[in-house]
């Protein structure tokens, strides 16, 4: 029989596994970024031939448009080709293009006028981490213009920090996937009801897997409107999110009424249980297999308050690991040339 398995090793495993991804992800952006570039390089060659002209016609960017989304799919409208062409001709050195931002941040970065204020605004992102919504309110609130007038540069900075803090919360942050509920012990053979159980069994568990600033609530709450009543699965709050978390777990693949019946239930509890102090409820499915059509087709796709995440019942070894990481790879290679 073997022994229990030793808490820091499972953490140290976790640890591996997340900066794998996050390595993937890194990968995947600054091979996008650097792409965008060069795509941008190629089109002003072409249209300069050697020399500069005014514009180059909408037609060309059309035709280059169509040939590429024919052959690639979708990210190559004429908008986007137009933003590669202003990266470029804003960005002509690589080496001064940093791979630590992505195409969204470049986006927002290439419209600045300013020379001085947008390697000002790259500089600052980069050293504390910005995303794309504080980046874009840092500009739109004058920041570097405000510094510069200031005499009290100590108060702006304070000032923009906070807001920037604030802003820097992001739910997806908060979500997990796949969870792995490998303290369970469950059976190959175990039914919802079960999973419930076990969960609520082990529940300093699941708080640790579920991350920052989770409490329970309730297990099996009742939504009662217009005489229908609704049961959640389990009930949780976060206090860093200052948001209600409801989970429904499923035994199988993702189905579209899944969704449909958690977006009922986050509707619902922003009506008749959050208070005003609250942030927007947040819903999530945990199921045994995730489902690329469902994700994709449904209001998964762009709703800030619908998660879905695979639970696994064990660590995954390294052939499964190699397997989901490469999984995740095409999905994030698919998901970018699709914006």
């Amino acid at each position: 029989m073997g022994g229990l398995i030793n808490t820091n090793l499972i953490k140290e495993l976790k640890i591996l596994i997340q900066t794998s991804k996050n390595s993937v992800l890194q990968a995947v952006n600054t091979t996008m970024v650097q792409t965008y570039w060069q795509i941008g390089k190629t089109i002003v060659d072409d249209e300069q031939k050697g020399e500069a002209r005014a514009e180059y016609g909408k037609g060309q960017l059309k035709q280059i448009s169509d040939e590429l989304t024919k052959e690639f799919g979708k990210g190559f409208d004429t908008r986007n080709l137009r933003n590669m062409r202003q990266f470029y001709l804003a960005f002509q050195n690589w080496q001064s293009v940093n791979a630590n931002l992505s195409w969204t941040h470049y986006v927002r970065l290439m419209r600045i006028e300013n020379l001085h204020a947008r390697e000002w605004y790259i500089k600052e992102t980069i050293a504390n981490n910005w995303s794309v919504r504080a980046l874009d309110r840092q500009i739109s609130k004058l920041y570097y213009e405000r510094l510069l007038s200031s005499k009290e540069k100590t108060a702006v900075e304070a000032e923009a920090q906070q807001k920037t803090k604030e802003l820097n919360v992001d739910v997806k942050d908060y979500i997990r996937d796949p969870y792995v509920l490998d303290f369970l012990n469950l059976p190959s053979s175990a039914l919802e009801s079960n999973i419930e159980q076990a969960l609520i069994d082990n529940l300093q568990h699941f708080l640790l897997e579920l991350g920052r600033g989770f409490a329970f609530v309730s297990r099996q709450q009742r939504l009662s409107v217009e005489e229908q009543d609704f049961y959640i699965d389990l009930v949780f709050y976060n206090f860093k999110l200052k948001c209600f978390l409801l989970i429904d777990l499923k035994l199988g693949k993702l189905t579209h009424q899944d969704v449909g019946q958690m977006d009922t239930y986050v509707r619902v509890y922003d009506q008749h249980h959050k208070s005003e102090d609250d942030n927007p409820t947040i819903g999530l499915i945990l199921c045994s297999e995730h489902s690329q059509a469902v994700a994709k087709y449904s209001v998964l796709n762009e709703s800030k308050q619908l998660f879905a995440s695979k639970y696994m019942p064990f660590l995954p070894s390294e052939d499964e690991l190699q397997k989901e990481l490469q999984r995740e790879r095409n999905q994030l290679t698919k998901g970018m040339e699709n914006d």
